[in-house]
């Protein structure tokens, strides 16, 4: 069963010289309607061709895997018997070279903390396989290279 997803990526060149590289990497993804600045990291394009305050396609990605391992270990953890208050994660990811020496995503790692109440709170070792369980069912996660590291903790209401 297959499915689509659509985004749209809109960037213009505003009256900028582009042939000498100085041209703002600022641009607006859009999805169902919402819009989103995007613009390469400061790390890699300065300022002010990048912009700080738009979202990178490599903070994207990071928050596309910590936003998809969420959703399935919430609902592992309503399976489990568990009453989720509210969840977080700080994800990161990391950038290193390759064998050819290209930059590549090469670990995520996910720092998610669960605060639960009522009567059920999970063992670690519950919690570690609700999050084993949510990471073997991410679509994103099926989609990187990216080593990815899940730290769980939960924290009672």
């Amino acid at each position: 069963m297959a499915h689509d997803f659509h985004a749209t990526i809109r960037w213009s060149r505003d009256g900028a010289v582009f042939t000498d590289g100085r041209y703002s990497r600022a641009h607006v993804w859009a999805f169902d309607g919402l819009e989103v600045p995007g613009s390469s990291a400061p790390s890699s394009v300065r300022l002010p061709l990048s912009r700080e305050d738009a979202v990178d396609p490599e903070e994207a990605l990071v928050a596309a895997a910590s936003s998809c391992h969420m959703l399935f270990a919430l609902d592992f953890a309503r399976k489990a018997g568990l009453t989720v208050d509210s969840y977080e994660d700080a994800a990161v990811g990391e950038l290193t070279p390759n064998a050819a020496g290209k930059l590549f995503l090469s670990r995520v790692t996910l720092t998610p903390v669960m605060t639960v109440s009522g009567e059920t709170i999970p063992t670690e070792e519950e919690l570690a396989a609700i999050h084993h369980k949510a990471h073997a069912e991410c679509y994103v996660a099926h989609s990187l290279r990216a080593e990815m590291v899940i730290l769980p903790r939960v924290v009672k209401a």
